[in-house]
């Protein structure tokens, strides 16, 4: 693919011009290195990182320093004396347990020990704490998003009659009755359609996205009265201006509805 240097736009190998903005391409070449495509005056491959500017190796600076030069000697261990641990300054205390403080005998307390006492209260986040209500599960959606699929279709300028593209066809064939390629889109039935050749041009669908391609007419085919040249696509946008043939005289108007 070569992109063009104005709109990044990805051409096909062999193209000319930017079949989005109609700027001329580079002329581009192999690399020496990986076979990857780059252009004529590029430095280096964008592919493997090759220098094509560069008329010898840079593998000699990896080579190991000449002979002669001085050695360094190894430093000499320096023997270090083990670190002693100082004492703590203060003597840890030992921990003591603390007996529970006796519990203060009230007659009054002594008096009512024959009560049952009342039951304590539940603690917050105990087990017979209420069990939480179960969450609700989300309603499904009632209504389904329903993607739009465009049509494209060719309006004849002289008849004023609409051809639909067909839609299940990743290749459309414009021209006449053949015994080699049959025609998708028929123009033997339009005035003047003698200017058509009967392999005349393909239009290819890719996604969203329409491709016109000129597949060697005898009198050509214009876009917006400029002549596609043969072996270049160009992206069909609504309103482009097809012509078949010099003179105009077969025209069509590209649509997406």
């Amino acid at each position: 693919m070569i992109v063009c240097p104005n709109c990044n736009h990805q051409n096909p190998d062999g193209a000319v011009q930017c079949e989005a903005c109609y700027t001329p391409l580079p002329a581009t070449t192999n690399c020496p290195n990986c076979g990857a495509t780059v252009q004529t005056d590029a430095s280096f491959c964008g592919q493997c990182g090759f220098n094509l500017q560069a008329t010898g190796s840079v593998k000699g600076e990896e080579q190991t320093a000449a002979p002669g030069t001085v050695a360094v000697a190894p430093t000499q261990q320096v023997s270090v004396p083990d670190l002693i641990e100082p004492d703590p300054l203060i003597e840890p205390l030992p921990l003591q347990m603390s007996s529970p403080a006796p519990v203060p005998q009230n007659p009054s307390i002594e008096a009512a020990a024959g009560e049952t006492p009342p039951a304590p209260l539940p603690a917050v986040g105990s087990e017979q704490a209420q069990p939480a209500s179960p969450a609700k599960s989300a309603p499904h959606p009632t209504s389904q998003t329903r993607l739009q699929q465009q049509t494209a279709k060719l309006l004849h300028l002289q008849t004023k009659m609409d051809i639909e593209l067909p839609q299940n066809l990743p290749i459309v064939h414009i021209g006449k009755p053949n015994d080699q390629i049959p025609p998708d889109i028929d123009v033997s039935g339009f005035p003047n359609s003698e200017v058509v050749s009967r392999i005349h041009a393909d239009i290819r669908i890719e996604g969203d996205a329409y491709y016109i391609e000129d597949v060697g007419s005898s009198n050509g085919t214009y876009i917006n009265h400029t002549p596609l040249p043969r072996g270049n696509r160009h992206r069909l946008r609504s309103g482009d201006r097809i012509a078949l043939g010099k003179g105009d005289l077969v025209t069509f108007l590209f649509q997406i509805s």
